[in-house]
């Protein structure tokens, strides 16, 4: 898992039906600290949302496997996904 910021939202009226009612967000991936991972050249991705986060939030993200078995349905399409909202952060 890794921790992200959503930056935005994505709308696509043309999908694979395992996308159908996904809320789809832009998300940064970021170090502990907050930063981007690469300042100059800052990773944006889409992540499938199944814990209502919104712009602006940090949140934890899944990968592979471990994303699609989030939802409860088939989701082949879906390969990152916003799985926790992260209240704080301590080392």
């Amino acid at each position: 898992m890794q921790l992200a910021k959503v930056i935005g939202s994505v709308v696509s009226t043309q999908k694979t039906p395992s996308l159908t009612g996904k809320k789809l967000l832009l998300v940064q991936l970021i170090h502990m600290d907050g930063a981007g991972l690469d300042a100059d050249n800052w990773l944006e991705e889409v992540a499938a949302d199944c814990v209502g986060a919104g712009e602006g939030e940090t949140v934890l993200v899944a990968r592979g496997a471990s994303a699609r078995r989030v939802f409860p349905e088939p989701n082949d399409a879906i390969d990152l996904a916003v799985v926790a909202i992260v209240d704080a952060v301590s080392r």
